[in-house]
């Protein structure tokens, strides 16, 4: 098991965690009390694709460190 830090967060706040590989994005997500269903989510910049979630940081090809970020979409945009 490798553990990877994960820079996860939105327009407002970031926070550093570690986990290991086999950790799904959505319970990374969850455990930081994030919302997924409020805005776009990438992964180390690409847009992630429906259903990604519950996929591992290894099936991503993530070995040491990534950025998990999501771009909360804005009312009056």
């Amino acid at each position: 098991m490798t553990m990877i830090r994960v820079t996860v967060g939105n327009n407002v706040k970031r926070e550093n965690v570690t986990v290991n590989n086999q950790t799904t994005l959505r319970t990374v997500l969850e455990q930081q009390g994030m919302d997924v269903t409020r805005g776009n989510l990438t992964l180390d910049g690409a847009t992630l694709p429906a259903g990604s979630l519950d996929r591992t940081f290894e099936s991503f090809g993530i070995t040491e460190k990534c950025f998990l970020m999501q771009i909360v979409k804005a009312d009056n945009a």
